[in-house]
């Protein structure tokens, strides 16, 4: 039985939406600045799977004899953010905006926060999470408070020096601030734990996700509910709450996720293996590091036939993104853009160009449609397209 495998490269956008504008995100596009800002682009892996073809990208080519399928996919959920880019690869549009917050939460919530986890806070503005553990991090230390902060998207972010506040506790905050923010329409709370090296606070692997649960039913639900073993690997659980998975593998950074996803292939058969890649994001993307960015994606690009040796015939491969987080940008928040689509198979013999898809949803579509799963979710398979 075949399994499919999807990952999602986090933010690894190729231009902006037409509806960039709205969310000030006009002339973001993640791959194609990365690509005019680097002096010479080497992935060929990712070049020989369509990724040249999709859009110009200096450097690429865009004839290249492909062996598999290709296109870009249009966002119809409202909002830039990882959990609704994920919610919607599996089939939930939001028509409405989860809430964000400018000028830093209200009192209504920071007032609940304060009684029901014990703690005191320091910040409560948007900022960059490097930039505010090297601001406020000693008086952190000083009296314990903890780093509250937030950024353009509907997120809730907590700071806390390890030998400060020990990591179980920071995630037991975490905890409570989640049902917090599932009555406020906040996507998600992240642990954000740091330490300090030589006198500089840098921040760990430690990071930790509290997702609100998606508001129905996911391709992920769907499937499970018909047999289907479903895998996430990285942030997956975080990001679902856990929904609709049957087994949470929880790697931390490329290298840790690539090599489980390695793992899960040799010893699954007939399952959705679901993988978020989160340093082009994290370390790179909300750091505005285009250099860094270039050599995360040439890493992935040299992993790539390892995964790909591990696919049986039967197997399909599944490439895309969840947003932008250009890092020639202006700012240091995700941007809104269409995602990247390659799709692999050792069945695909000939260039199958998927166009312009109407949602992300699509994907989710056409994973349970191979499955021959009914689900009632959003989004046009493209399973024919590729005639597998």
């Amino acid at each position: 039985m075949a399994n499919v495998v999807l990952i999602v490269l986090d933010s690894v956008g190729i231009g902006a939406l037409p509806d960039a504008a709205e969310y000030g995100d006009k002339d973001a596009a993640t791959l194609q600045h990365v690509c005019e800002n680097v002096v010479k682009i080497e992935w060929p892996n990712l070049e020989n799977m369509g990724l040249g073809k999709i859009d110009d990208l200096k450097g690429l080519s865009s004839s290249t004899q492909v062996k598999g399928a290709y296109g870009k996919l249009n966002s119809q959920t409202i909002g830039k953010d990882t959990t609704t880019g994920h919610w919607e690869l599996m089939g939930i549009v939001l028509d409405k905006a989860l809430k964000t917050f400018p000028d830093g939460f209200p009192p209504e919530i920071t007032e609940d926060f304060k009684n029901r986890t014990g703690h005191d806070f320091i910040g409560n503005y948007p900022s960059s999470g490097t930039e505010i553990i090297k601001k406020l991090g000693k008086e952190h230390q000083e009296t314990k408070k903890l780093i509250v902060y937030n950024s353009a998207d509907s997120v809730f972010q907590i700071a806390a020096h390890e030998e400060t506040i020990p990591l179980e506790e920071l995630y037991r905050v975490c905890e409570i601030t989640r049902d917090i923010c599932e009555k406020q329409n906040i996507a998600r709370v992240i642990a954000r734990p740091f330490i300090d090296e030589d006198g500089v606070y840098v921040r760990t692997q430690n990071r930790k996700d509290f997702s609100i649960y998606p508001p129905g039913k996911t391709a992920l639900n769907y499937l499970q509910e018909a047999g289907i073993k479903t895998i996430g690997i990285g942030k997956i659980d975080d990001i679902f709450a856990g929904a609709g998975l049957t087994q949470k593998i929880h790697s931390k950074g490329n290298p840790a996720c690539i090599r489980s996803t390695i793992e899960a292939l040799q010893s699954n058969a007939g399952s959705f293996i679901f993988i978020n890649l989160v340093d082009f994001d994290m370390l790179y993307g909300h750091r505005r590091d285009v250099n860094g960015y270039y050599q995360c994606i040439k890493d992935f690009d040299q992993a790539l036939p390892d995964i790909i040796n591990a696919l049986n015939n039967e197997d399909i491969l599944m490439i895309t993104a969840d947003h932008g987080c250009d890092p020639c940008f202006t700012g240091t928040d995700h941007t809104r853009e269409y995602a990247p689509l390659l799709v692999y198979s050792k069945h695909l013999s000939q260039e199958i160009h998927l166009g312009t898809r109407e949602s992300y949803a699509d994907v989710g579509k056409t994973i349970t449609d191979f499955f021959k799963t009914e689900a009632p979710i959003p989004g046009k398979s493209f399973l024919s397209d590729i005639k597998i």
